[in-house]
């Protein structure tokens, strides 16, 4: 079975045991049973999350390697990272419905789309069209922080408006640095692109589990701000 099919069917477990959840318990319940199939369900939805999101910045990555180099392949990591786009709409398909499912992949492939357009002035020194790409790229950042929160109310909007930027903050220091041919940025820049995804993953997935109640996603987003404060809505040129 494929990463985004398994994930869709654990994404209606959770769905199911949500609802199973909800009912007293009386005496031919089976609290343990239960509890150790959301645990199973949970820890499987995690693993399996943490793949898509995974493949969507290595693929990010590989495309803007190519793509910084003029090199051939960049064509065939822009489709599979498109591929990766409709991976996470069939994940969440699985829980919302294939509406909620195909809105969200529209909205994936215009972020990659908007990234490639970016690269591109960037490459051109065109910094008009760099600039209009950037402010497309950041709303179509918090359209997709509308989408999941409305679909999920465990998903506060000024929560998931900021883990966008803090992905699309990190995402452009990487191109920075590739651009710049500062090697050691550019490997700093992906482990934080990395980190950062594994949080969201994270995030995204313990709140679609049952008994979440939202406090998952909040307590990423304290983690992630660190003593310094968030990161996520720098401004810089590339």
């Amino acid at each position: 079975m494929s990463t985004n099919a398994r994930a869709a069917g654990l994404l209606f477990s959770a769905a199911l045991l949500l609802s199973v959840s909800a009912f007293p318990m009386g005496e031919h319940a089976m609290p343990n049973k239960i509890t150790t199939a959301q645990s199973a369900a949970a820890a499987n939805l995690r693993q399996d999350m943490r793949k898509l999101w995974t493949d969507h910045v290595v693929w990010t990555r590989d495309y803007v390697i190519a793509a910084v180099a003029d090199h051939p392949g960049a064509q065939a990591a822009a489709a599979r990272l498109m591929k990766n786009q409709e991976d996470i709409g069939y994940a969440v398909a699985g829980f919302y419905g294939k509406p909620a499912g195909d809105q969200l992949t529209a909205l994936l492939k215009e972020h990659i789309s908007i990234a490639v357009d970016l690269i591109k002035a960037a490459k051109a020194s065109d910094k008009e069209a760099q600039q209009q790409a950037d402010v497309k790229w950041h709303k179509n950042g918090e359209a997709i922080a509308d989408f999941l929160s409305k679909a999920n109310p465990n998903w506060p909007r000024a929560t998931l408006v900021d883990m966008m930027n803090k992905h699309l903050s990190a995402t452009t220091d990487e191109v920075v640095a590739r651009l710049g041919m500062n090697w050691e940025n550019d490997v700093k820049a992906f482990d934080a692109v990395y980190q950062h995804i594994l949080a969201m993953a994270d995030a995204l997935s313990c709140c679609s589990s049952p008994g979440c109640g939202g406090w998952c996603i909040h307590l990423v987003s304290r983690r992630e701000k660190g003593p310094e404060g968030p990161r996520g809505n720098r401004t810089r040129a590339l």
